[in-house]
């Protein structure tokens, strides 16, 4: 396991994840924490995926130097796969709508993007306001795992165990993959999943969501942002599936993956 400690770090930390290919979003971060002053920011992983502009993505997010763990989507990149790796159930709707995306994205980022993405950790590592923190993208036992806001405890203790074994004693734990951002306490330790900036949070909002984490606590923000441009490249690179309409509308394509009770109408997350 590849495992990276960033030591101690000070000030507010964005913590986000989820470009998803989508550079508008990517773009509008990066503003919005320049104006807030805030110096670091970790990714949860998966800069590559539905939108048009992975490569772009990519490209960006080495320029900041930003440190992140590598999502599944850069796991399946690296390795040369034939899928996405994302979790989904096979013949599921969201399954057959990654084809396209994920042909896309196969066919557009280069060697030298997949030779990083195979240097990026596993679990990164930090301490803030003395407490210690253990960054994974869905899960150490399963880097695709979907865990929810409404997923059982014991779940959420599995995977803090897996961590804990392999990093030490955590505080907190900072995941995404699922899509949707949101906070737990199990045995002590605050789960916190950053949500994604490259889709919207299936609420009928267009923009993303990411956490500042400062001395106050974890702070669940939207980022609002003009899909626009990275709309117009989804439909230049043929990628209507619905993800493109999703950045307009706010709603997910499919919810399938979704748990009853976050589906749209009941409670859905925002």
């Amino acid at each position: 396991m590849n495992i990276r400690d960033l030591g101690e770090l000070s000030g507010a930390v964005a913590l986000w994840g989820g470009a998803l290919g989508n550079l508008s979003a990517l773009g509008a971060l990066e503003r919005v924490l320049e104006a807030d002053g805030v110096v670091h920011a970790v990714s949860t992983g998966d800069i590559v995926g539905y939108g048009a502009e992975g490569a772009d993505c990519v490209a960006a997010i080495r320029l900041l130097g930003w440190p992140g763990i590598a999502g599944n989507v850069e796991r399946q990149l690296g390795a040369d796969a034939g899928d996405c790796g994302c979790g989904f159930e096979a013949g599921s709707l969201c399954d057959r709508l990654s084809g396209g995306w994920w042909s896309h994205a196969d066919g557009t980022i280069g060697k030298n993007a997949r030779d990083w993405m195979r240097s990026l950790p596993d679990v990164i590592v930090f301490t803030h306001e003395n407490r210690r923190y253990g960054v994974i993208h869905g899960g150490v036992t399963d880097v695709s795992r979907f865990l929810w806001a409404t997923s059982r405890q014991e779940e959420f203790a599995e995977e803090i165990g897996a961590i804990e074994a392999a990093v030490g004693p955590v505080d907190g734990v900072i995941a995404g993959h699922s899509g949707l951002a949101f906070q737990r306490v199990v045995a002590g330790r605050r789960w916190i999943n950053a949500g994604v900036i490259g889709m919207p949070p299936n609420a009928g909002v267009p923009g993303g969501q990411y956490v500042r984490l400062d001395g106050t606590g974890a702070h669940i923000l939207r980022l609002a942002y003009d899909p626009t441009p990275s709309v117009h490249a989804m439909k230049a690179a043929g990628l209507t599936q619905g993800y493109d309409q999703a950045l307009m509308d706010g709603y997910w394509p499919s919810e399938e993956i979704l748990p009853e009770g976050l589906r749209r109408g009941v409670g859905a997350a925002g």
